[in-house]
């Protein structure tokens, strides 16, 4: 805690502050107009601006903190949250100073921590037998987490491994040895660029790619810019030593808005919108279909963050949105920086879901869902008119990879010809199209042999022949006529296993509507 640097006055005067913004600002709040490409969805409330507060993109240099002008909405929407904040940057950039400075402006009692040289007893304090000796207490010092509420773990990519073990219940959960950190609420962390990620002259040797499951804790893991993306006005800032050890002091303006922000946030929690969480739906499956896999976990996050960035800008923004799904990829964290093309691609599509309305949204939800089978089921129990199903399974037939389009429309098409789906004439000929190609198989199979070799078998073949191998009757008849035609035409399945189990999936979702159907009829008759 920096108690050289601040008085216990000054925070518990910030900390009054807050809990007067709170009351006074808890009602200062209308309706949003929102974006002109959002005017006819259902406006949602918006915090209106409070008078005299700085604009944003200002909130950071107010505290002396320069070059984040970028990372700001991101930043703050984290703030609002409350959610874990990774920062990696290279040395210097000032990573540290930002944190241990919004910590000075919000009056926190605060902890840092150097993960390269912390203990565990330097976190919880010293352990001692009660006075009846049945449970162990902890001797707290000042450096101890107990009272803490806000921490930053500096150098966290230097820990060592069974201290990063410990920080994976203090960053998600705010516990300690299973014991709740009841005053935390901030949990930070800074590190320099993992070894794989580094280029150039500059390596930092000791900084080792982060475990993935401990940065998937962190909702927002974003990349300090260096000298040379500061602008020439920051680089001015920057180098005037008369900032040195100067306080962090705006007055109280982060610390009053936060609290408007925050309980606006709170406000809007419990009814999200369902846009937003279309958006983080369809973003997370997009990208993970590109091979980028984000964790359930990450789509919540994704989520809360979006929700507290349209709060702190007041409105909508694509251009924000998309800032928000790269820096919510944790894969830079152990050395995989995500492709900037993939991020934007899946955001087109994510954005598309987010301002779709009526049927339209149900069209990007069928596309959105990975598996076969619940785009059948989609089909069976939600469709909302047949123009739409047609438009749906038209699209599918049309980008789906041939294999799939395939094995979806050899499954539907009983279906779609006994009425029981909702489409319309055009599809059913369509997947009758697609469907008859199956029916018969006539073909060769052709495969190149090197000259020292004879009598060979297609690679493929043989999977595909170990796999039929397993399987029996209509099942077995199913897969034959599906694999096989994918082998004369080419077409290379890469988990044959898993791709059965798919279709089979499907078949059986079919089926099993087709017979409660037909149960239903002979009650009724």
């Amino acid at each position: 805690r920096f108690k050289t640097r601040k008085e216990a006055t000054t925070m518990a005067k910030r900390k009054q502050a807050a809990v007067q913004a709170v009351k006074s600002e808890s009602n200062a709040f209308g309706p949003s107009s929102g974006e002109q490409e959002k005017a006819n969805q259902s406006p949602q409330e918006k915090p209106s601006p409070r008078p005299g507060a700085p604009k944003l993109g200002s909130y950071l240099t107010s505290l002396g903190a320069y070059g984040f002008h970028d990372l700001e909405p991101v930043l703050l929407a984290a703030l609002v949250t409350e959610d874990p904040i990774l920062l990696i940057g290279k040395s210097g950039t000032g990573k540290t100073f930002l944190l241990n400075s919004i910590s000075e402006a919000l009056g926190l009692e605060h902890r840092h921590y150097n993960a390269s040289l912390v203990s565990f007893d330097d976190l919880v304090g010293f352990p001692y037998p009660d006075d009846a000796r049945e449970s162990v207490r902890f001797l707290e010092t000042p450096a101890t987490i107990w009272s803490a509420e806000s921490v930053l773990v500096d150098e966290i990519s230097r820990c060592k491994p069974e201290h990063q073990n410990r920080f994976f219940s203090l960053v998600h959960e705010r516990r300690v040895q299973g014991m709740a950190l009841e005053k935390l609420r901030y949990r930070w962390a800074a590190m320099n660029p993992s070894s794989p990620d580094q280029g150039g002259s500059e390596a930092y040797v000791g900084s080792e790619p982060l475990d993935p499951a401990l940065a998937d804790r962190f909702a927002v893991v974003l990349e300090v810019g260096d000298w040379g993306e500061l602008s020439h006005e920051d680089r001015a800032r920057v180098a005037d030593p008369s900032g040195e050890g100067a306080r962090a002091d705006d007055g109280g303006q982060l610390v009053r808005q936060l609290a408007i922000w925050r309980a606006e946030f709170l406000r809007q929690l419990p009814g999200t919108p369902e846009s937003l969480r279309n958006y983080a739906c369809s973003a997370v499956t997009t990208l993970g279909e590109a091979g980028i896999r984000l964790s359930p976990r990450r789509a919540r996050l994704l989520a809360r963050t979006l929700l507290a960035i349209t709060i702190v800008c007041g409105k909508s923004s694509e251009r924000v949105f998309c800032r928000v799904l790269d820096w919510s990829i944790p894969h830079r964290a152990w050395g995989e920086k995500p492709s900037l093309d993939i991020v934007k691609v899946a955001h087109r599509q994510a954005w598309g879901a987010y301002m779709a309305e009526g049927d339209e949204a149900w069209v990007h939800l069928f596309h959105n869902e990975p598996r076969l089978d619940q785009k059948v089921r989609l089909l069976l129990e939600s469709c909302p008119s047949h123009d739409t199903g047609t438009l749906a399974v038209e699209q599918l037939l049309a980008n789906a990879s041939p294999p799939r389009a395939a094995a979806f429309a050899f499954a539907v098409y009983p279906a779609a010809v006994e009425r029981k789906l909702c489409l319309g004439a055009e599809s059913v000929n369509d997947l009758g199209r697609v469907a008859s190609e199956l029916l018969t198989i006539d073909g060769q199979i052709t495969w190149q042999e090197r000259r020292s070799e004879s009598k060979t078998q297609p690679p493929d073949l043989v999977l595909v022949g170990e796999l039929l191998a397993k399987l029996s009757g209509p099942r077995l008849a199913r897969a034959r006529q599906l694999f096989y035609w994918c082998l004369i035409n080419k077409h290379l399945v890469s988990d044959p296993r898993d791709f059965e189990a798919e279709f089979n999936r499907c078949v059986e979702t079919i089926r099993k509507a087709l017979g409660e159907d037909k149960a239903a009829g002979r009650a009724s008759a």
